[in-house]
């Protein structure tokens, strides 16, 4: 358990009390990923953090700060790099009683975790001109499609969708696309559709429903993830997993809220969903089904509410709430 910053520490807890009630088997082991000073005067993360995924291969991280020049910004991208979190998956579903401008979305965002714009490949060339190198490798574009297929099937989803701009950036997203077409001929049972990034933003709004499963490139991921996150209300009901070939870590994507930090009104819900993905994960669905039944029911009832879902409730109220819930969920 990564606890995170501002209300990290909070809604990790809240987790904590909703899984005791369900009585799942986890133990937790808390590490703080405060950036340590090397001899060399660069921050760096604490051992800690590597050793304990190394020995669990499993994580869930809270909300995390990047104070420019603090090192917390690359916590995510070595945290990916040290164990292979090569497939970001973002299920997006519309939340009963959570009304939102859309009603019955239900799909999952696939992202590219470890290339693409976000390699850090950048140079400068002359004062005024800066490059950046956009890197697509055939390995890790088929290995990210082939686990879009596999989570489709598993998942008892029909269609799976790549992501792309091979129009226009012919070698790079053509390479991409190849790749997803290679592997969408070994997988016959699982409909395969192509769209262009911006085709898909501008049907993503009309009408949502018409997606699936969407596999894509980095940068196009992290954009399109965010997107499909307001359809059904934003960040903080959204969750998500980072999935890889050395382990997992699942994640609240949302802000660390410093503002409202310790004052007993955050939202843990996106922290939780992305708790039970990883119940799921590590083949634990029965404690995921009853504590997102509990969860999803707090919500429906609309009585015992934080701020942010339209309530006046605590956090520890909801939490509460939803551990009683929990208790008596069969």
């Amino acid at each position: 358990m990564i606890p995170g910053d501002g209300i990290g520490p909070e809604i990790s807890q809240a987790v904590k009390e909703i899984f005791a009630s369900a009585g799942a088997p986890v133990e937790w082991e808390d590490v703080d990923v405060t950036p340590v000073k090397g001899p060399d005067g660069v921050f760096r993360l604490p051992q800690k953090i590597f050793d304990s995924m190394a020995e669990t291969r499993i994580g869930l991280k809270g909300p995390l700060a990047t104070p420019i020049g603090k090192g917390h910004q690359s916590l995510n991208l070595a945290l990916r790099k040290s164990f292979n979190l090569y497939a970001n998956v973002r299920p997006c579903k519309s939340i009963e009683g959570f009304k939102t401008p859309y009603d019955d979305v239900n799909l999952i965002t696939i992202r590219e975790n470890t290339e693409g714009e976000y390699s850090g490949i950048e140079h400068k060339i002359v004062d005024g001109v800066v490059q950046s190198i956009k890197l697509i490798t055939e390995n890790a574009s088929r290995r990210v499609a082939e686990y879009a297929f596999k989570y489709a099937r598993e998942n008892n989803r029909s269609t799976v969708t790549v992501v792309h701009k091979a129009n226009i950036m012919r070698m790079s997203d053509g390479l991409f696309l190849k790749c997803c077409r290679e592997v969408a001929n070994k997988n016959k049972d699982i409909r395969f559709t192509e769209s262009y990034l911006d085709t898909v933003c501008l049907n993503m709004v009309q009408d949502p429903t018409q997606f699936d499963v969407l596999v894509m490139p980095n940068l196009y991921g992290d954009i399109l993830s965010d997107l499909c996150a307001g359809l059904i209300g934003g960040l903080g009901v959204t969750p998500s997993g980072n999935i890889g070939e050395d382990g997992a870590i699942f994640e609240s994507v949302h802000g660390t809220a410093p503002d409202i930090a310790g004052q007993d009104k955050a939202n843990p819900t996106a922290l939780l969903l992305s708790a039970v993905m990883m119940l799921r994960h590590m083949g634990l669905g029965d404690y995921g089904r009853r504590i997102e039944k509990a969860a999803l029911d707090t919500v429906k009832d609309g009585k015992v509410l934080t701020a942010d879902l339209g309530g006046n409730a605590t956090c520890s109220a909801y939490t509460k709430e939803i551990c009683a819930r929990v208790q008596n969920t069969p």
